[in-house]
């Protein structure tokens, strides 16, 4: 009997559009991507972090580029993807949070938060499914999403919101490009420690919020998220599409 064979997590051959690559999570998913053999294209708008890193992953033997992108500029967005595509693979990794009580949110920072997380990251989906379409080509749109799609928490009702959204929009164009041989996914993670929820971590009451919700005994870090880019860019995750992969550390087993 012939043994099954394990679909390969190579990414050789493929072009990856990383959005948010500057810094943080999306830094992680564009060194990930790199490594398993993809050509990324690193997007974001410090252009400087870009090209340090851009430098450091060709040093090494990947490919890398630089596009300067806004990506709450959604006309712009859709010219610069149609320009540099198609793209294979897409990491979105760009977002914002504003976090306060729900009795005081301000409507422009409502407005804001929605504009990235939400309009941005549709916008960007659709731009980079078009030039697949266009192109006749299979490929990966994966977003950065977070369990605060899947659960609530304190001073994060308008982040919830527009996670809760793109779990949603993840969904329906998971069941409309399906047929084009697109799969859309999310990964949906925990607090991870980056400089930008580095002050959360500072505060000991929410700290300990953190620690006393996480089941494992730690919290989490950009490299938790690496394998699991990886994974659903890949063969590997070949019948993977319209759901979110949560690296929760059992937060929402709760």
């Amino acid at each position: 009997m012939t043994l099954p064979q394990t679909p390969s997590f190579r990414l050789d051959g493929r072009r990856a559009l990383v959005a948010g690559a500057s810094s943080g999570i999306g830094r992680a998913c564009a060194v990930a991507l790199a490594e398993a053999g993809a050509s990324v294209m690193l997007a974001a708008r410090r252009v400087e972090h870009l090209e340090a890193l851009a430098r450091e992953l060709n040093a090494e033997g990947a490919a890398a580029e630089v596009m300067v992108l806004d990506v709450s500029d959604v006309a712009g967005t859709r010219a610069a993807v149609e320009r540099a595509g198609p793209f294979d693979i897409l990491l979105n990794a760009a977002g914002l949070a504003r976090h306060g009580p729900a009795l005081e949110t301000e409507e422009d920072d409502f407005d804001a938060v929605v504009a990235v997380n939400l309009k941005a990251a549709y916008f960007l989906a659709q731009a980079v499914a078009r030039g697949l379409v266009a192109a006749g080509r299979p490929g990966s749109i994966i977003t950065i999403s977070s369990q605060m799609g899947h659960v609530g928490g304190p001073d994060r009702a308008v982040y919830a919101a527009t996670k809760h959204a793109v779990e949603g929009f993840t969904k329906a164009m998971a069941i409309e490009w399906g047929p084009h041989g697109i799969r859309v996914n999310t990964i949906a993670p925990t607090f991870i420690l980056t400089e930008l929820t580095r002050p959360t971590f500072e505060d000991p009451e929410r700290r300990a919020w953190i620690e006393r919700n996480i089941a494992l005994p730690r919290v989490g870090t950009v490299e938790d998220i690496m394998g699991a880019a990886v994974f659903l860019a890949s063969d590997a995750a070949a019948l993977v599409t319209g759901t979110a992969l949560l690296v929760d550390g059992g937060w929402t087993a709760q």
